[in-house]
């Protein structure tokens, strides 16, 4: 079974390491490409090193641009490598452009060169168009051969949309694979300590969606409320580089004066400040996972979240909207209340779903309702 791979940003890649992994215990030939979306030292490279993934077989290079130009450019550079590996199963993560690029470069050339698409992380909803994450998620979905499936929760969401569940398996969590394998390494690096931070008694942050960064007024919420927050405790925010440019370009950046700015992390640097932080405040989808497995507090800074099992099922928690100094101060509140109480977390997220996605992969047969044609078509959903 040959087996092509793609990543382009960063939380790609701690999902395709461990299944790189597992395929190659294996003995499944398994090809990376590297769409180079995020392509930046701190935002990319690093993860390489730290997730000790090999140099990418392919690195296409194409850098930013608007969503339709990225997405453009990922399937003119990736058309060349699909006609060349001609693989059994091309395998895409998430919900990044990229995973959307390659999946429909593969889809119609599928009759031609006869490889299946399978997606990493289905299912998943937040139920907002307005996010361009949603759409890659619901079209790859419609897309795919095979609907890998981190949750139980995604199911629902994929038969309403009138997918046949023929083409999906339960897969689990991925990321979670790479945490708990990352995890004895990213605590002896000790980041706390090395900020001269005690563990538990530190709140980590970060911010990087459009909705929170581009508007100003919503930016300067949240810096007010992160500043009110270190008043009582630290805060340390690795700061990404669109957030730091917006920062700059607005003039807010007088409510970051109290808080610990950092450059962008290498994930075992950011799994321990995760590990050992008494609240994490984010918009960011991985780190609501990972707050999950490691049972830290967690308040996410949007409206709705694709990944409501963290709620239901772990230790997250949505901040009031729209964003407000006193809403996002009194969920940090809400949250530093609640440690101690940690669920049991959700099933699948026990470092072995990357086994489970080879087994999928090595028994999944082609479907018998055709990629495309759902089973009821009236029931698909449209966005409104």
């Amino acid at each position: 079974m040959n087996v092509l791979i793609v990543a382009g940003a960063r939380p790609n890649f701690m999902k395709v390491a461990p299944v790189i992994a597992a395929l190659r215990r294996r003995a499944h030939p398994a090809l990376l490409v590297h769409t180079g979306q995020h392509y930046d030292e701190g935002m990319s490279d690093v993860f390489f090193r730290d997730l000790e993934i090999a140099a990418p077989d392919y690195h296409l290079g194409v850098g930013s641009g608007s969503h339709a130009v990225q997405t453009a450019r990922v399937m003119e550079a990736f058309e060349p490598v699909l006609r060349e590996v001609r693989p059994d199963w091309l395998v895409v993560v998430g919900d990044v452009n990229s995973t959307l690029a390659c999946a429909l470069v593969a889809a119609k050339l599928r009759p031609e060169l006869g490889c299946r698409v399978a997606h990493v992380e289905a299912g998943l909803r937040s139920g907002d168009w307005r996010m361009p994450e949603e759409v890659n998620r619901v079209l790859t979905d419609r897309l795919a051969d095979l609907l890998l499936t981190p949750s139980h929760d995604a199911l629902p969401n994929l038969l309403a949309e009138g997918i046949d569940p023929a083409r999906v398996a339960f897969a689990g969590n991925v990321m979670i694979d790479t945490l708990r394998a990352q995890l004895a390494a990213a605590r002896a690096l000790d980041m706390p300590g090395r900020l001269g931070l005690r563990k538990g008694g530190y709140v980590l942050v970060t911010l990087h969606r459009p909705s929170n960064v581009d508007d100003p007024g919503a930016l300067a919420a949240v810096l007010d409320a992160l500043a009110r927050i270190a008043g009582e405790l630290p805060v340390v925010f690795p700061v990404h580089p669109r957030t730091r440019s917006r920062i700059e370009a607005f003039g807010v950046g007088g409510d970051a004066a109290a808080l610990h700015l950092l450059d962008p992390l290498g994930y075992r640097e950011m799994l321990s400040l995760t590990d050992g932080a008494a609240v994490v405040l984010t918009d960011s989808g991985g780190l609501q996972e990972e707050t999950t497995a490691l049972g830290v507090p967690c308040v996410t800074l949007r409206e709705q979240t694709e990944r409501p099992v963290t709620i239901s099922h772990g230790t997250n928690r949505l901040a009031p909207w729209p964003l407000t100094r006193g809403g996002v101060y009194d969920a940090f509140r809400q949250a530093l209340d609640s440690r101690g109480a940690v669920p049991a977390g959700p099933e699948g997220w026990d470092g072995h779903a990357a086994e489970r996605i080879v087994d999928a992969l090595e028994g999944h047969a082609p479907s018998p309702t055709p990629v495309g044609e759902p089973r009821d078509a009236a029931r698909a959903e449209v966005p409104a």
